[in-house]
């Protein structure tokens, strides 16, 4: 048997396992189970490795205890590297939206997964022009188009793919020199298993939804060839979920939760908390309904607000049958459920601050707060101005920027207000 003066100078592991004896002292029964650690008996359901961090008083003396022995935690490079991606997969989004505005995302009709060899002679040039000519795109659209306005189509497009590739080779390679070199804990480890994969179903789905505008399912000039929305809608979700997890991810580097510390009353918080995730959740199902907009330029109808055109639901809401194929496939359908939904987010994103404002949030909680209902509105400001001025590029790439920016305030958010779980009032 081990005394608690034993147990307070051990730095070795210590191991609970579930029992009923933990009393108005404490800690009771303890019995030695190797020479480097102590089995104790304290309530817990699970068996769970712990280490003595400090001492406490509680009707006596109690040991307080942190997670297990000493663990290695990602170095401050790993969160830089993460922020950098992070960044990068934010241009991407920009640049692609660009892409899709400037109609250039189906120049190019082949795919390579180390890239595309760079045309260089007027030959090889009109070599690639040729093999455009033979898709629909060329053929119900673009039958004017001259070399030279192909030539700027093209270089968007890869330009686009080019800056892709650019981020795969900066969140692989990296991430094999750190796996190998012992520079990742086993939480990051899975956090960064899965940054690869998403970067790998990223490239693939691009490739899948330009395919899917270079099929031969139009209908002649009447139908404008363009990418599937549903395409679309997944290749734009998956940039969003691979940047949301590398911020996350760098935040938790950068701004790590301490390793042992009492877990504080979390009730008066509780509000904070979930309008946070609520925004953060919102802004991302609203982006996904503005790749829909983009993908059937549904943003072209009803140029008008707050109604749409004289009413404030459109009357062929639901021309399609059967009616739910007016959610995704009806552009004043999707129009509508767009400024519904950024209407409903914008109400969620203004009630933080004051709510934040009224709980015990440190300064930065609130500012951040404060900065998710400011970008919010300034969001509802470009995307009002966009739909009224016709869709001009310039204002829809600083509109879909917006929505990330959104997004990554949000993120934040909920980090700081999880890290003040972990520190003492």
């Amino acid at each position: 048997m081990w005394s608690l003066a034993q147990i307070c100078r051990c730095s070795q592991p210590l191991r609970f396992a579930p029992s009923k004896i933990l009393n108005n002292v404490g800690i009771r029964s303890i019995s030695r189970e190797l020479t480097t650690s102590a089995r104790f008996n304290v309530g817990l359901r699970n068996t769970k490795t712990f280490r003595i961090s400090e001492v406490i008083k509680s009707n006596g003396i109690v040991a307080r205890f942190c997670a297990s022995g000493p663990q290695q935690k990602p170095s401050k490079a790993v969160g830089y590297w993460l922020l950098g991606c992070s960044g990068m997969v934010f241009a991407a989004v920009v640049l692609g939206g660009v892409t899709r505005l400037t109609e250039s995302g189906l120049s190019m009709v082949t795919w390579r997964l180390l890239g595309e060899s760079l045309p260089t002679t007027q030959e090889q040039w009109e070599q690639e022009f040729e093999k455009y000519k033979q898709f629909p795109e060329y053929k119900y659209k673009n039958q004017s188009m001259t070399l030279s306005e192909f030539k700027w189509i093209w270089w968007m497009e890869f330009l686009h793919r080019s800056w892709g590739r650019c981020i795969g080779a900066a969140v692989l390679l990296p991430a094999a020199y750190f796996w190998r070199s012992g520079a990742l804990d086993l939480a990051m480890k899975r956090r960064v298993a899965v940054y690869c994969a998403l970067v790998a179903a990223q490239g693939l789905m691009g490739w899948y939804m330009v395919k899917s505008g270079l099929e031969d399912r139009f209908q002649g000039p009447s139908d404008v060839p363009r990418v599937s929305q549903y395409r679309l809608a997944a290749h734009l979700g998956l940039a969003f979920v691979l940047y949301s997890g590398l911020l996350a991810g760098a935040l938790r580097v950068l701004r790590p939760f301490p390793a042992a510390a009492t877990l504080r009353n979390m009730k008066e918080l509780k509000g904070v908390t979930t309008l946070a995730h609520t925004v953060k959740a919102m802004v991302f199902l609203t982006a996904m309904s503005g790749a829909f907009v983009a993908g059937l330029d549904a943003g072209l109808v009803y140029n008008s607000f707050p109604k749409m055109g004289e009413r404030w639901i459109p009357e062929d809401i639901l021309r399609l049958r059967p009616a739910p194929r007016n959610l995704t496939e009806n552009p004043s359908t999707v129009q509508w459920q767009h400024r519904v939904l950024a209407g409903a987010t914008l109400l969620a994103a203004s009630a933080l601050w004051p709510l934040a404002r009224r709980r015990p949030l440190p300064r930065a909680a609130t500012a951040l707060a404060a900065a998710v209902g400011a970008v919010a509105w300034m969001q509802v400001g470009l995307g009002i101005t966009t739909l009224l001025t016709y869709v001009p590029t310039p204002l829809a790439a600083a509109h879909q920027a917006g929505s990330l920016a959104l997004l990554s305030l949000a993120v934040w958010l909920t980090h700081e207000v999880k890290l003040l779980k972990y520190i003492p009032k």
